[in-house]
């Protein structure tokens, strides 16, 4: 006999969970930014179905977020630590569509883009709030981090022999000119394969922004300019940062190969990391 499960839950009751994540400024009279949102009770009941402790919950066309709310909802009410993955295309939204014009006035409203990704968004950050409100002895994160598609961070080489100058004069900045360090700790997380939700800690060295993720995983200095003056506090900060966090011999460091004010700079940060046990270094 195969399994089934018959849902109890209200056809409105998705609408419902919106009037309570939303508040009455944030749609146009009785109309709410998503028309038929799925049921949190009704996720709720799949999570627990479908997933265990720890579980990753992928959900393609997240739309509302009904289910990362869920998610959120039910880590309180148990104590585990499910995560998510939402998915969501920013699918325009036109104020000219009866069925839209709720969820664009609401993006206007927001100062965001008309679109159902911004939609998504400011729903699980009322529904984080709301779940910490309602469970205040709930300790679990319900933060979340946004990332968009792209292409890579680094500059495209082509075997185009007619454009081999003008590459050649772009390739001593290994980057794209409109690209963030945020942008490139990201490509590196994932080339790396970590973790896209470690946590981030940000110092400051001479003046130079040094990130740390996971704990001692991975440490970048994406500066565009590391002067010969700041070498040594460099070196120092990124040496005892590194033991702090337990001194792993799999510690990985990223530079930006043309920052260095000349290459006795490099050569000296390079060796006096090496002898401090950060021997996994890398430039882009």
């Amino acid at each position: 006999m195969v399994p089934s499960w018959r849902d109890q839950a209200r056809g409105n009751s998705g609408s419902r969970d919106d009037r309570l994540t939303f508040s009455c400024q944030c749609h146009l009279g009785e109309q709410l930014p998503f028309d038929f949102p799925k049921s949190i009770d009704f996720m709720r009941t799949c999570i627990l179905l479908g997933s265990s402790e720890s579980d990753v919950v992928l959900d393609l066309f997240s739309g509302s977020g009904s289910m990362a709310q869920a998610i959120m909802l039910q880590n309180a009410m148990d104590g585990q630590s499910r995560r998510f993955v939402c998915v969501q295309l920013p699918e325009p939204l036109d104020p000219l569509e009866k069925k839209q014009k709720a969820g664009a006035v609401f993006c206007d409203k927001l100062g965001k883009p008309r679109n159902i990704a911004e939609l998504t968004k400011e729903r699980l950050r009322r529904a984080a709030s709301k779940v910490k409100a309602d469970n205040p002895l709930f300790v679990g994160d319900t933060g979340f981090r946004v990332f968009k598609l792209d292409t890579s961070n680094i500059r495209p080489w082509s075997a185009d022999a007619a454009s081999l100058d003008a590459q050649m004069q772009a390739s001593l900045s290994p980057l794209l000119e409109d690209r963030s360090q945020d942008d490139v700790m990201t490509e590196l997380l994932l080339k790396r394969g970590i973790d896209l939700s470690v946590r981030l800690e940000v110092r400051d060295f001479d003046g130079l922004r040094v990130t740390c993720a996971g704990n001692g995983m991975l440490f970048t200095c994406l500066e565009s300019h590391i002067p010969a003056s700041s070498i040594e506090a460099l070196a120092s900060g990124l040496t005892t940062w590194h033991r702090e966090l337990g001194g792993s011999a799999d510690a990985v460091c990223y530079f930006i190969d043309e920052a260095f004010e000349n290459n006795v700079a490099k050569s000296n940060l390079c060796a006096t990391l090496v002898q401090q046990g950060l021997n996994q270094l890398h430039s882009l």
